[in-house]
């Protein structure tokens, strides 16, 4: 279960990088605007702005967060859906994929299908988190492998090889792309450190540990955080009552080739 109100605690830095990955995508006056894994929605509003035209669509698998979403008021269509079983159909000219993928065991096969079955000059922008390796995960995975929860948590945690690297991700949208962007970015998030827990296990526990609360008891989450929360105060610790908190992320954008069939 997702819950949107923690997810949104540090909605301007999670917003960030839906901007710039939005800015890389051209496409003048898109019919139909696709936001897979929309989560709460505040962000699928904005592309009204952008594109006040078109139709635009969120879907999310949390009806938490639809239910969010829809309470926006907009004139975006909120659905709740799996991004695994959606298809584009021909009116889709922009499909954005934000900071979900990872998520998704396979994905990218999942994307050179979205690719492929794209209607030719759309445009498809997808990012995802690349910091499994930094030291907030890997504290996360020693806390996992203790404990008598260790067995219950092995499905729910994100490891380095979750998700590719740009060269990766543009290796496979080349065969169908005639234009490809494909970056990383390494933003500093400077959080201020509360009288409450730790900045980053606070981050932490609107996404990457989510399914770990889930699995838990009350009295295991408890306890978990206590010993996560000992390890992130030694790896980020507060200088002047601030975190500085390094956060990867990988981007890739691309057109769909006129020059190439449709579905295959």
């Amino acid at each position: 279960m997702w819950d949107p109100s923690v997810y949104l605690r540090y909605a301007d830095e999670r917003g960030r990088p839906f901007f710039e990955l939005l800015a890389r995508v051209q496409a003048p006056d898109p019919p139909l605007v696709v936001d897979l894994g929309c989560g709460p929605g505040t962000l699928t509003a904005e592309l009204t702005k952008v594109w006040p035209t078109a139709r635009i669509v969120g879907i999310d698998s949390s009806p938490e967060m639809i239910d969010r979403a829809r309470s926006l008021g907009t004139e975006v269509s909120f659905q709740v859906g799996d991004v695994r079983d959606w298809a584009p159909d021909p009116d889709v000219a922009v499909v954005i994929c934000n900071a979900t993928l990872q998520w998704v065991d396979g994905h990218a096969d999942l994307l050179v299908r979205w690719a492929r079955d794209l209607t030719p000059g759309g445009w498809i922008a997808m990012q995802v988190p690349g910091n499994f390796d930094a030291p907030s995960h890997r504290a996360l995975r020693e806390v996992a492998a203790l404990g008598p929860w260790r067995s219950r948590l092995a499905a729910g945690l994100r490891r380095p090889g979750d998700v590719l690297d740009p060269a990766e991700y543009a290796a496979l949208l080349r065969p169908y792309c005639d234009h490809l962007d494909a970056w990383e970015t390494t933003y500093l998030h400077l959080l201020e450190k509360g009288s409450g827990r730790h900045p980053v296990l606070r981050w932490m526990e609107g996404s990457a540990l989510r399914p770990i609360r889930a699995a838990l008891s009350a009295d295991e989450w408890e306890r978990f955080c206590d010993e996560l929360e000992a390890r992130l105060e030694s790896a980020y610790a507060a200088d002047g009552g601030v975190v500085a908190f390094p956060f990867r992320r990988v981007f890739v954008v691309g057109r769909r080739s006129p020059r190439i069939g449709g579905r295959g």
